[in-house]
């Protein structure tokens, strides 16, 4: 790892490790509803739902999983799945939601790098990274790389995420860039108390070290490292309140949207490569 992010590394687990617990309790994860009901699915999996296609009897892996809501869900869409997360905490909440909610998953504690090492290269069918991942690694080539090598060939890549143009932006009303579009050597450096869902406490552990990519960053990488792009959308919406004040939530979808002409800003994407058969 490279100073920087060795440096990130750390600062991001300690915040990290702090969220799991009081996301797991908030009422936004909600992990009493998918116990109650074995057909839920996460807001975000939902979402993408016909884009994910049949996934029954794949072998899958979700790439920084968090509290495993998005891994639980990819199981119940018929995938033998594994998730991967470099928090501690995050997976000892992981392992316990996912056993209340009747999924058998196979979690691993370490750092996304090293996710070829840890699991096996060329084992799986499909790698999933949910919203909100790829913001905490500093080099969209060097994901890419750990994506090939996890990858069989002729298996697929799919992920959300949120757009880099919402990445430059503050939170302004009107929002301006303020941030740069494109990867950048060194972390944005944030001190921020809070989280995207609704918790009982301010964070202690509350800075973070983050890097935008570009979307033709992250295609090119992944071109780079031998793999096709089959599928892209960009949406005009996001799993959270990105820019406070200026967005309202679509309660049938559990979006949120620009209040005011949302079409003037590309939220979020999804996009799907399959690595060379």
């Amino acid at each position: 790892m490279t100073d920087s992010f060795a440096v990130g590394f750390a600062v991001n687990k300690a915040n990290w490790d702090e969220r799991a617990v009081l996301h797991a309790a908030s009422p936004d994860y909600d992990f009493a509803r998918y116990a109650a009901d074995p057909a839920h699915l996460s807001g975000v999996v939902r979402f993408d739902r016909p884009r994910l296609g049949d996934l029954t009897g794949l072998r899958a892996v979700h790439l920084q999983c968090h509290i495993g809501t998005d891994t639980v869900s990819l199981s119940r869409l018929g995938a033998s799945v594994t998730g991967l997360d470099f928090s501690g905490a995050a997976l000892a909440e992981a392992r316990r939601f996912a056993a209340a909610a009747g999924a058998s998953i196979d979690f691993h504690e370490a750092n996304v790098h090293d996710a070829v090492e840890v699991l096996g290269a060329e084992r799986f069918d499909l790698v999933y990274t949910g919203i909100g991942a790829l913001c905490w690694l500093p080099s969209a080539a060097r994901w890419a790389s750990v994506v090939a090598g996890l990858l069989k060939p002729g298996g697929r890549l799919f992920i959300r995420e949120g757009h880099p143009m919402l990445g430059t932006l503050d939170e302004n009303d009107p929002p301006v860039p303020r941030y740069s579009y494109f990867e950048h050597a060194e972390p944005l450096v944030f001190d921020d108390p809070g989280t995207y869902v609704t918790v009982d406490r301010p964070l202690e552990h509350s800075v973070t070290h983050s890097w935008n990519h570009s979307l033709g960053e992250i295609i090119t990488a992944l071109l780079d490292h031998g793999l096709a792009v089959t599928g892209f959308t960009e949406h005009d919406s996001v799993p959270w309140n990105a820019l406070p004040g200026q967005m309202v939530l679509d309660e049938a979808t559990g979006e949120w949207r620009l209040k005011d002409t949302p079409s003037r800003l590309a939220a979020s994407y999804t996009l799907q490569a399959v690595k060379a058969g």
